[in-house]
């Protein structure tokens, strides 16, 4: 089997191909990615793709069809990841995250790819009442990051027929211990926090709802959706991933991490604006078609996961969210130093240009 990840070099892919490659030994994995966070390294002697067969290097909105061919299935990671980001980034956001995305696609459908696999996101449901969230849920994006995962999900399921499976996974909020980890997700923020100011500072009143998912968890989500047949969903599936018991209020989250990192403060913002972007999301459905697939890491062993590896390289940095651990920085620093321009191009650099 020949499976291509987009976006192998980010937060998920890089514990994804290493998941594919225990479980999948005798696969030929290819990864594609623009690259933007390839230094973006924690686990400083690790490069998560030695374990490919192949590292491409290039821009989703200008994928070569040639990349495609022999190619059983793409897991397609690659996108303006987080909210944030989209903010700051709208119109390339919807560039990425969806006009390239149906691009892919459509070559992927015409060079004989099976199975499309988009990663998707909870957050498509951005506001709800307490009631949890079906895959047959009104829709209520908040942001332009949720807005691109809706309009990639309606111009994908046309596509969908016998020959070529899409199965988009609408994941909860990621967390825990990657190689290339990001702070800019809440649990995770929370830890670093801990450790380097030995406090939690929660901007909200702590009251929103968040469905969060380890990234040892979502790479096993994606390794039963490679392999599902049509008859585990259909030719084209959408699915919450994650675990009912997986949904926590912020609050929860933080007091939580306090547990296992004692002697930290946790500060609540009692007087914040109510944050809009609460959900509570049922994840039955995975339930019933990934029996064998369900998360398994718990919240405790993925704190404590994320506060091992932090300490492992001596994490004590205060100002973490300046840092090129939050995407959004990384993104900006690369474009302030004359590698990215506006719209997150490469430049074609040489001497002291991107000084």
């Amino acid at each position: 089997m020949r499976i291509l990840v987009t976006g192998n070099m980010g937060y998920v892919g890089s514990v994804l191909v290493n998941h594919l490659r225990r479980v999948l030994p005798n696969a030929v994995l290819i990864g594609f990615d623009a690259g933007f966070f390839s230094t973006c390294l924690t686990e400083r002697n690790l490069c998560p793709e030695v374990v490919l067969n192949q590292q491409h290097f290039g821009d989703t909105r200008q994928s070569d069809p040639q990349l495609l061919v022999g190619v059983d299935a793409i897991v397609h990671l690659a996108a303006i990841s987080n909210d944030p980001m989209g903010d700051a980034f709208e119109a390339v956001t919807m560039q990425i995250n969806h006009a390239a995305s149906v691009t892919l696609a459509q070559k992927a459908k015409a060079a004989g790819v099976k199975s499309f696999i988009f990663a998707s996101s909870c957050s498509v449901y951005g506001s709800a009442d307490d009631s949890a969230r079906t895959e047959k849920s009104a829709l209520n994006p908040l942001t332009a990051y949720a807005r691109s995962k809706i309009a990639t999900e309606r111009d994908l399921e046309p596509l969908a027929d016998d020959r070529f499976q899409i199965t988009c996974l609408r994941f909860a909020t990621a967390c825990g211990w990657s190689a290339r980890l990001r702070l800019d997700l809440v649990l995770n923020d929370f830890v670093a926090s801990a450790l380097a100011n030995r406090q939690i500072e929660i901007l909200s009143d702590g009251t929103p709802l968040r469905p969060l998912i380890d990234v040892k968890d979502m790479a096993r989500a994606i390794e039963w959706a490679i392999a599902r047949p049509h008859s585990s969903g259909g030719r084209y599936l959408t699915v919450n991933v994650g675990s009912n018991d997986g949904n926590y209020q912020v609050k929860d989250l933080a007091h939580a991490v306090n547990t296992i990192i004692p002697e930290v403060e946790v500060k609540i913002n009692k007087n914040a604006q109510p944050d809009k972007r609460s959900y509570r999301v049922d994840f039955s459905l995975f339930k019933k078609l990934a029996p064998l697939h369900q998360p398994d890491q718990d919240l405790a062993r993925t704190i404590r996961e994320l506060k091992t590896g932090l300490e492992s390289f001596g994490f004590a940095d205060r100002d973490f969210r300046n840092s090129r651990l939050v995407r959004l920085k990384a993104l900006y620093s690369l474009r302030s130093s004359g590698y990215l321009d506006d719209a997150l191009h490469w430049k074609l650099l040489s001497g002291n240009d991107a000084a």
